[in-house]
């Protein structure tokens, strides 16, 4: 049972544990409750607004640069406010879960800045959401350790700078209720780390930062200035001291980047190319289109007429306000068994990276230490000592919203191999993410919640819109269960089946089929899963 009196209004409906109970002190619960009563409303009725959006884009009605907003994208002289030292180089920032291992492996990777991650590379089990907690307060504090029968884990001297990214404006944490509605997981999980850690971060010399996700229009930028705002007032802090930056991650956010940095303008440091996110965000927001059917992930590149247009587009926008522009993810994980493996994936990552840094891009993202090297040789060649290039303001580009929207890639093509690999990564993905791991190895790529999406999403689009392999043979139901059906076969073989008896990998391809056989494709895979967690 809690140490303290839990307010009225409010039900707690997970075990009380003493980490519970520090996390979730008297005066924490009170702040978080607070935000909810001031802001759930507004976050439903934008959630409604998305809905409203969709329809309009299933009717036929293309997204486009906004009207009411084009003085704010004329006026040249706004800019974002200054951003703090800590966050002006961030050639290399690494990201991950925020279990102690992976806090200490990060923090110390060389990587400059590190992003805790409370959402796609995090399953919200209650346990993760409150040890997460904890575990972030004592990497400020410098007191995190791990230890296992090989080795022991702590931080050293120098470590990257701490960004936290709380979950997106659709997500709620169901083990908390506030008026018997659940809590915004975006508003716990911000609210916390902030009124935990903010004073203590200030006193260290850095301060509250943050990740964004899944924004899809400056009016949901606003209502994060908003929470901003109050929060700060709330424990007394000056206004600008929480610092931001935005993942453009859907294509409806792609339209309004110029719109978000306004809102956010004393906030925000910069924008993130979140490429995963935004290829399974073009496929959910066109998929009543039946002339829209992409070819297998992997031919989805950065280099691709879409991508290119939404990329160069983000560095001109950011350059433009004097934020930082920042690149996708390199998912590669390397091998420390297979040299050759290592030598193909590495030249991939560095030819991602080089266009990047050529683009203009500020910094990029990686997803395992290994890679800290390689990239930071590519950003450094590019850069030399300086610690960004906000001075190429890329005013040679200038994309048209069909440009934004025209999905054609050329010589695109579904493979038999493409298909497997959706079902097989799709199914292992939710298997790891229903026992609680968000960010999971799979064939030497690191993969979550974004590409899980992108899995699921494509074999849907593949069935339901008459999708053809490159050998002629349509992908109809009949072949898509065969197919199904061996790929389950050859994890239970390569699992072996006392792994598989400890599993969840029945309720995962269960769920993983449901999806993609349904009728309409939900917006969100992590929604139905999230009912399976503890």
């Amino acid at each position: 049972m809690s140490s303290f009196k839990i307010p009225d209004g409010v039900e707690i409906t997970a075990p009380y544990t003493q980490q519970v109970d520090e996390v979730l002190s008297p005066d924490a619960l009170k702040f978080i409750v607070a935000l909810q009563r001031e802001f759930n409303a507004r976050r439903r009725e934008l959630l409604k607004k998305r809905v409203a959006r969709q329809a309009e884009i299933d009717a036929g009605k293309n997204p486009t640069f906004l009207a009411e907003t084009a003085s704010v994208r004329d006026d040249p002289y706004w800019s974002v406010a200054p951003i703090p030292a800590d966050l002006q180089r961030r050639h290399i920032e690494i990201t991950g879960p925020t279990d102690k291992k992976m806090l200490i492996n990060a923090l110390n990777s060389g990587a400059d800045v590190f992003m805790a991650d409370f959402e796609d590379a995090n399953a919200p089990t209650w346990t993760n959401m409150i040890e997460g907690q904890l575990n972030l307060t004592d990497a400020i504090e410098r007191t995190i350790q791990f230890q296992t029968a090989e080795k022991e884990y702590k931080l050293n001297p120098q470590v990257a700078t701490l960004m936290v990214r709380p979950r997106g404006w659709h997500l709620e944490e169901k083990h908390l209720r506030v008026d018997g509605e659940g809590m915004s997981g975006s508003l716990f999980d911000f609210g916390l780390y902030f009124f935990r850690n903010a004073r203590r971060l200030l006193e260290r010399g850095t301060g509250p930062y943050y990740y964004l996700p899944k924004l899809e229009s400056h009016l949901e930028a606003r209502l994060w200035n908003d929470v901003f705002v109050f929060a700060q007032k709330y424990v007394g802090l000056p206004q600008g001291t929480i610092k931001v930056t935005v993942l453009i991650e859907t294509i409806l956010a792609a339209f309004e980047m110029e719109e978000i940095l306004y809102e956010l303008r004393e906030h925000i440091t910069g924008l993130n190319a979140g490429r995963w996110d935004y290829i399974f965000s073009c496929i959910k927001k066109f998929r009543n289109r039946r002339d829209l059917v992409f070819p297998d992930r992997a031919q989805v590149t950065m280099t691709v007429p879409f991508m290119r247009a939404y990329t160069e587009l983000l560095v001109r926008t950011c350059h433009k306000r004097g934020a930082h522009a920042m690149g996708g993810m390199a998912a590669f994980i390397p091998s420390r068994k297979d040299a050759a493996v290592n030598e193909i994936a590495l030249g991939k990552v560095r030819e991602d990276k080089l266009r990047e840094s050529q683009d203009g891009f500020d910094g990029t993202w990686i997803a395992h230490p290994d890679l800290v090297p390689t990239v930071r040789e590519v950003f450094d060649n590019a850069l030399g000592a300086k610690l960004h290039q906000k001075e190429r303001l890329r005013e040679d580009v200038n994309v048209q919203a069909a440009q934004l929207i025209d999905f054609k890639i050329p010589g695109g093509t579904i493979t038999e191999a493409g298909l497997r690999n959706n079902i097989s990564v799709g199914i292992q993905y939710t298997e790891a993410w229903l026992r609680g791991n968000g960010a999971v190895a799979i064939n030497n790529l690191m993969e979550d919640a974004a590409t899980a999406e992108i899995s699921r999403s494509q074999v849907w689009q593949w069935l339901h819109h008459g999708g053809k392999l490159d050998d002629g043979r349509a992908i109809d139901t009949d072949l898509y269960r065969v197919i199904f059906d061996e790929e389950i076969e050859k994890i239970k073989q390569t699992w072996g089946m006392a792994n598989v008896a400890k599993s969840r990998l029945a309720e995962a391809s269960l769920l993983f089929d449901k999806l993609v056989t349904a009728e309409q494709l939900s917006d969100f895979l992590t929604l139905p899963a999230y009912q399976y967690l503890d």
